[in-house]
């Protein structure tokens, strides 16, 4: 397909992993199979990326080139996934290529929401949902989320994070069982996690995150928006 293999000139570039273990790719990657694998139902696990390329425009676009595995089968094959880069100036609402307005509810679209107050988590509990911790161990794309909101705010390779809490909110009417909102194709995440690397980073100690996660109706297109911040840190 166009973009993956291809060569299209001085805005296009071929980068394979022997010369550059950029970790950023491995969490597009896994990203993209997450998607695949939410709307597919299939269980479709990452093994390692084999190439990129990347192309300018008003984005900064990813086509990336990985190895996969079915582990029923425990064959392996190659999946191609387009990650899309866009960065928010502020709090204005992100400007990309879907038709957010008329595909998708406004709760889903603008600027990000605020950080869960426990106010109107407790006179509200039937639009929230506070995830169990046995559910943090059976979703492993839970602790995805958090090393991209966590690698988003401070390139650092986030594998010492530890989630402490997740609570979804969403709008969606056919959810009838509270823990199958962890599931919905629209939801916003607020995640508080901690991160035990050493202190001397300054990143040690605990931090939030707001995710928003948001799907059009078409097939393999997904949206995953990060806002972060950082509190209590020791």
């Amino acid at each position: 397909m166009d973009g993956f293999d291809f060569d299209f000139g001085s805005d296009f570039r071929i980068i394979k992993p022997p010369l550059y273990g950029d970790y950023d790719l491995t969490l597009y990657a896994r990203l993209g199979l997450y998607c695949y694998n939410f709307q597919k139902g299939t269980n479709i696990k990452f093994k390692s990326w084999e190439k990129y390329n990347t192309m300018y425009t008003s984005y900064l676009d990813y086509y990336i080139t990985l190895e996969a595995m079915d582990p029923t089968s425990k064959s392996a094959f190659s999946f191609q996934t387009l990650f899309r880069l866009t960065v928010r100036s502020g709090n204005k609402p992100v400007n990309d290529y879907w038709d957010r307005d008329k595909a998708m509810d406004p709760f889903y679209t603008g600027v990000m929401p605020q950080w869960l107050s426990d106010e109107a988590l407790a006179t509200d509990n039937k639009k929230y949902y506070v995830v169990q911790e046995s559910e943090l161990h059976e979703n492993e794309w839970l602790h995805l989320f958090i090393e991209i909101a966590f690698y988003s705010k401070v390139k650092t390779n986030p594998e010492l994070v530890e989630i402490n809490e997740v609570v979804v909110e969403t709008k969606e009417d056919y959810i009838t069982e509270a823990r199958e909102k962890l599931h919905a194709e629209n939801a916003i995440l607020y995640i508080s996690y901690k991160y035990t690397g050493v202190s001397s980073s300054g990143l040690a100690g605990d931090h939030k995150a707001i995710i928003r996660k948001t799907m059009d109706g078409i097939t393999e297109h997904m949206s995953l928006e990060v806002a972060s911040e950082q509190r209590d840190c020791k």
